[in-house]
């Protein structure tokens, strides 16, 4: 099996509702975000997926949260744009345009600050294997 990963960044503004603290004001972070794919077979030319596929296939789901106020976006409604849900957001967007059967999404790397972040690992009923 390959890990193939990209790093990638956005900015966006939220506010984590009913947080006892400063979180609750509105505030910005520059994102940065590591995805992960898994596949299980190289391609005829030996890649186990183009990152400029992944690369681009990323870039769509950025583009719906970067130079947004993550508060007003429908996928966060009825939940705060913690770190933990944006990195599932992403996950579950990301893994909706994985179409190719060898490839499946591994895992998404979610950092508020150089120091601090967090790894989504999706649905654990898979055991983290392709599905």
């Amino acid at each position: 099996m390959f890990d193939i990963f990209i790093d990638t960044h956005f900015a966006g503004a939220h506010h984590l509702r009913d947080y006892p603290g400063d979180c609750e004001k509105p505030h910005g972070h520059n994102w940065k975000v590591k995805v992960t794919a898994r596949a299980t077979e190289l391609d005829r030319c030996g890649m186990a997926i183009d990152f400029k596929v992944l690369k681009k296939i990323v870039k769509e789901v950025i583009d719906k949260l970067d130079h947004n106020d993550l508060n007003t976006l429908p996928y966060f409604q009825d939940k705060n744009p913690s770190s933990e849900h944006i990195a599932r957001f992403i996950f579950d967007e990301v893994s909706a345009l994985l179409t190719n059967k060898n490839h499946s999404l591994r895992t998404v790397t979610v950092l508020e600050t150089d120091t601090q972040g967090l790894t989504y690992y999706g649905n654990q009923d898979h055991g983290g294997e392709l599905r």
